[in-house]
């Protein structure tokens, strides 16, 4: 028995063991951007479109201090960590995504947004070997800058 339990995880054994997840995504919603009435964007939307790029470390939905108690609760329930600044959004997500890419946390950045102003993040992503992902909130809130920053670009249809 004792053999079979070494066997499946590589217990002494003089080789490292292979590596079998797929890479660690890091989701990182600008909630104030993509959750406009203009968009109807569904936070399993966001959930799935994070999946498909492999296996989801962190998703993180980021809100100022408007926000409804009701979408917290919805972003919880779908297993988002859900950041409340009553400062600038974008200004905590950028430090947050750039920190985690920095230390190696994640295998790839996927940022929701329209905001041009997390171009500098996926930039700083992509110099360091981290895949990039623009996920796009719609065909009309689409950002240029940040689809031609990343390595790829996903727009959610309603």
């Amino acid at each position: 028995m004792l053999e079979r339990v070494r066997a499946l995880f590589d217990v002494g054994s003089k080789r490292p063991a292979e590596p079998t997840s797929a890479p660690s995504v890091g989701l990182f919603v600008d909630g104030p951007n993509v959750f406009r009435d203009e968009f109807d964007v569904d936070l399993d939307d966001l959930r799935d479109a994070a999946r498909e790029l492999g296996r989801v470390g962190i998703i993180r939905l980021y809100l100022d201090e408007h926000a409804t108690p009701g979408l917290i609760q919805a972003a919880e329930a779908r297993g988002f960590e859900v950041i409340v600044t009553s400062g600038d959004v974008d200004v905590k997500l950028a430090v947050d995504a750039t920190a985690l890419v920095g230390d190696g946390t994640v295998d790839t950045l996927a940022i929701a947004s329209r905001d041009t102003d997390f171009k500098p993040v996926l930039e700083y992503a992509g110099a360091v070997g981290v895949e990039t992902v623009a996920i796009a909130p719609g065909i009309h809130g689409r950002s240029d800058a940040l689809q031609n920053a990343a390595d790829e670009a996903v727009t959610l249809e309603p």
